[in-house]
């Protein structure tokens, strides 16, 4: 590729082994450019820099290409006239094209992106703070619109499965319910028994300055039954139980399981959450009874380290509740391990594409069972509250 520019001259030469350009230099600011030849792969990229080069030293308000002669053009030459037009566009100037042949010019079309966008002004801080507002409040309503379907869809193929309760798969319901129940019995004794010993310690300090240490006992089992006991079970299903279903739930649909279920025939709410949903729901209860039991044992080891003795400690404990404090928190736990298993699988089926889809799928399956918990519990609150229970 050679350049060839005479002193003193306004006219350019670009030239190939099989194409052209002449740069020509016109008042008013416009730079004309001559096309012969063939622009092939091959010339267009040996032309391609220093084309660009002489267009953008040249700040010409108007480009503008003569393609009369030229012969053929491939591609590669579609792409050069483009990167010309697109670079004036983006500059706000003007770009002319003629001469061109029918045929080249349907090729040009084909390849033609269209005028670039404009780039986005900054709306400042309050019109940024504006827009995060809005973007976020779309997406709650689309998470609530998600919710209802997905609730919907369930309840009406529940009741299908109530009625062939064959259709279940059983064997996953229980490998499920192994993994989710008697694989966190550890973790749940351990925080119970962790929880019995702080409450107990916390509220002997304050019960022990108005001389009322045995009603420690008391605060610690009334406290564990009704709130604090359903209360962190939930929160340590959604940890394990709810992101492992949305990580698995959500490989699937990566890999094209899920749809190819649906293809089969097989139903994915019935086949897959199904299992989880119901192995949550019945799990969550058990749980819960672990770390009531282990929170009671920390409770009366603290008790007895005070200075009372473990026969006066099970009295109290025994007085201090009666079977309508147990059973109020055991109706709690069914929702909230319905809530648990439902959000994990709803996250999970709604995974997007990506490499980090099934980690942005899990985190919001445990931040959004989190979230559906504490309401749960807030609503039974009021609930039992006006039912006086």
């Amino acid at each position: 590729m050679e350049v060839k520019q005479n002193a003193g001259s306004k006219k350019a030469v670009a030239t190939s082994d099989t194409a052209s350009l002449d740069f020509q230099q016109l008042e008013g600011g416009t730079l004309r450019l001559v096309v012969k030849g063939s622009l092939d792969a091959e010339s267009a990229g040996r032309l391609w820099t220093t084309t660009l080069a002489k267009v953008g030293k040249s700040r010409a308000e108007v480009v503008e290409v003569d393609a009369e002669g030229l012969e053929s053009c491939d591609a590669a030459g579609i792409a050069l006239l483009l990167e010309l037009k697109t670079r004036q566009e983006t500059q706000g100037k003007a770009f002319r094209l003629h001469g061109l042949r029918g045929d080249l010019a349907e090729l040009m079309d084909l390849f033609d992106p269209g005028p670039p966008s404009k780039p986005a002004k900054s709306r400042g801080l309050v019109g940024s703070t504006i827009e995060r507002v809005g973007e976020a409040t779309v997406g709650l309503a689309h998470d609530f619109q998600d919710y209802v379907s997905f609730t919907g869809e369930v309840f009406a193929k529940l009741l299908g499965l109530l009625l062939h309760p064959g259709r279940l798969r059983w064997g996953d319901t229980f490998l499920v319910a192994e993994k989710a129940g008697a694989d966190g019995v550890g973790i749940v004794s351990l925080l119970g028994f962790l929880i019995g010993v702080i409450l107990a310690f916390q509220s002997a300090i304050a019960m022990g300055k108005f001389g009322a240490d045995i009603y420690v006992a008391d605060l610690v089992t009334i406290v564990l039954f009704r709130e604090l006991g359903p209360l962190i079970t939930a929160f340590i299903l959604a940890s394990r139980s709810s992101s492992a279903f949305a990580a698995e739930l959500g490989t699937m649909k990566l890999n094209e399981e899920i749809d190819a279920l649906t293809t089969m025939g097989i139903d994915p709410v019935q086949f897959l959450v199904f299992p989880r949903l119901i192995a949550g729901t019945a799990v969550l209860p058990l749980l819960t009874v672990f770390n009531i039991l282990l929170g009671l044992i920390g409770c009366g080891l603290v008790m007895v380290a005070i200075g009372f003795t473990p026969k006066i400690v099970f009295d109290e404990i025994y007085e201090a509740a009666n079977l309508t404090d147990f059973f109020t928190g055991l109706v709690k736990t069914l929702v909230f391990g319905a809530l648990v298993a439902g959000i994990g699988c709803l996250r999970g089926l709604r995974t997007g594409t990506g490499a980090s889809a099934v980690g942005d799928s899990t985190t919001r399956a445990v931040v959004s069972s989190i979230i559906a918990i504490v309401v749960a519990d807030g609503v039974f609150a009021v609930v039992y509250y006006l039912l006086d229970i």
